[in-house]
């Protein structure tokens, strides 16, 4: 890197590899946080005044000014504020491109062009550069110069028309999930252009849109619709190849998720709930048929049983069964805490690295640092 971005020496399956990361709030970031969980070095360029947007969404820690969001997105990664319409702060910023392995961008098609910072004047000059482009719709289409937002893609994906209850409205996440996953998306872009670039010595541009990424969760719907007619209806917990399947209420009042996912586990299944000798139930298309009869069965024996007691009987028999989880049960899990599933950084309770590696995992070092002053890397 330039002179006046100090980055320390660590370990990992991407040290050595440099990464400029010019992208606000979550799904950009997203991508640049898992490159630097494994050990690449990331820059990540704001803009004045007060940098980064999510710095102040959401929670925050008491006494820190910045967001939870921000601290977890933007871990392992240094700031440095550059004004882009400066044309210092613009030749500073080309100077660290031109040193990187991977730029990571989320501006709206055009934008990156109009600054003088193009895929073709950046490749031209760095030719084994990774150029990651993180929009709503993509570089290209009808829809590209739409706002790129995470509540759009849910919308226009299908997802939320197959989210709900039957009889009420379409819903969206509670969670930022698009943004989540097109973060993950687009790491897994940078690493794929990264390897032909580290073979063939030429870079590419890697296009990632938060539409197309949630398009890919929709599995085989849009083959069943394009050879069947078939349209997915809102069915609460339920997924119409596979019943019984969904939550449950004990008779305790807490919640409980199971599913018979593979005939195997479904016999074991309807055997303890009495229904093993019930041929309207001993094949996936019979309990298809007799969805409504199975899953008004399997509500009233979880019903009639404490959360525990459903539990340890459908465990017994090696069935699909779990808790219904909130966030204080899941930091007091046993699992978690044994696989480091989340972990304290800087007082921040946040998810650990995103797979495991036996010999080079992952590794979070500090938490998203504090805004710098112009042209003060921290």
């Amino acid at each position: 890197m330039p002179d006046g971005v100090d980055l320390p020496t660590h370990r990992g399956p991407l040290a050595g590899v440099r990464v400029v990361e010019i992208a606000t709030v979550l799904a950009g970031p997203g991508c640049g946080r898992y490159l630097a969980d494994f050990g690449a070095e990331v820059v990540k360029i704001e803009r004045p005044p007060g940098g980064d947007p999510s710095r102040r969404m959401g929670w925050s820690m008491p006494d820190d000014p910045e967001s939870m969001f921000w601290r977890i997105a933007n871990r392992n990664k240094r700031t440095i504020v550059l004004d882009l319409k400066v044309e210092a702060d613009l030749a500073r910023a080309l100077d660290l491109i031109l040193s990187a392995d991977i730029l990571i961008e989320n501006m709206r098609p055009g934008k990156l062009e109009a600054l003088g910072l193009g895929p073709e004047v950046l490749l031209d000059r760095n030719p084994k550069l990774v150029v990651v482009r993180v929009t709503g719709f993509g570089q290209t289409g009808p829809y590209a110069q739409r706002p790129g937002f995470a509540t759009i893609a849910e919308a226009l994906s299908g997802f939320a028309e197959i989210s709900g209850e039957a009889d009420g409205p379409p819903l969206l996440p509670p969670i930022a999930l698009t943004d989540e996953v097109t973060g993950i998306v687009a790491a897994m872009g940078a690493m794929l252009a990264l390897r032909h670039a580290e073979q063939s010595g030429h870079g590419q541009v890697v296009d990632v849109s938060l539409f197309e990424s949630m398009l890919q969760l929709m599995g085989p719907l849009p083959a069943a619709f394009d050879s069947l007619g078939y349209l997915q209806p809102r069915m609460g917990a339920g997924i119409p190849y596979t019943t019984p399947r969904g939550t449950y209420q004990c008779s305790d009042g807490s919640w409980i998720a199971l599913s018979a996912t593979s005939d195997s586990v479904a016999g074991r299944l309807m055997t303890v709930l009495g229904l093993g000798e019930d041929e309207r139930f001993d094949t996936f298309r019979n309990r298809e048929l007799n969805r409504e009869e199975l899953e008004a069965h399997v509500a009233a024996w979880v019903a009639a049983r404490s959360q525990q007691e459903v539990i340890d009987m459908l465990t017994d028999a090696d069935a699909a069964v779990a808790p219904v989880y909130s966030m204080r049960d899941i930091v007091a899990d046993p699992h978690v805490q044994s696989r480091q599933s989340l972990v304290r950084v800087d007082g921040i309770l946040m998810q650990g690295p995103i797979v495991g590696l036996s010999v080079t995992p992952g590794e979070i070092r500090w938490a998203g640092p504090d805004l710098p002053a112009v042209e003060q890397a921290t």
